[in-house]
């Protein structure tokens, strides 16, 4: 994903979505990227709500955090294209393909 906003001078996508200063130490900052976050931060804040997000992420391990990201962008863009099932209706589909 990408670096810090003090690298850049840009706030990083989840701020620029937000439209918040970037501070130093940003926890969505190593996640969402200055070029690419704000879209894919746009599905997670529609979803989940950025104060609920910044604590999920706060509260992990800074090893599994990347992770949690990629999880938690992914989960959002599936709960916007089915709001019931989410990434389950990916999973229904796939074990159709194979049955």
């Amino acid at each position: 994903m990408a670096g810090s906003s003090s690298v850049s001078g840009s706030p990083c996508g989840a701020c620029k979505f937000l439209r918040r200063k970037c501070i130093i130490g940003c926890v969505f900052a190593p996640y969402f990227s200055h070029e690419q976050g704000a879209t894919h931060f746009a599905a997670i804040h529609k979803v989940f709500g950025a104060s609920n997000v910044s604590k999920l992420l706060a509260h992990l391990p800074v090893s599994d955090r990347c992770e949690a990201a990629v999880t938690i962008s992914y989960e959002a863009q599936a709960r916007l294209q089915d709001p019931i099932y989410g990434c389950v209706s990916h999973i229904f589909a796939l074990q159709q393909q194979v049955s």
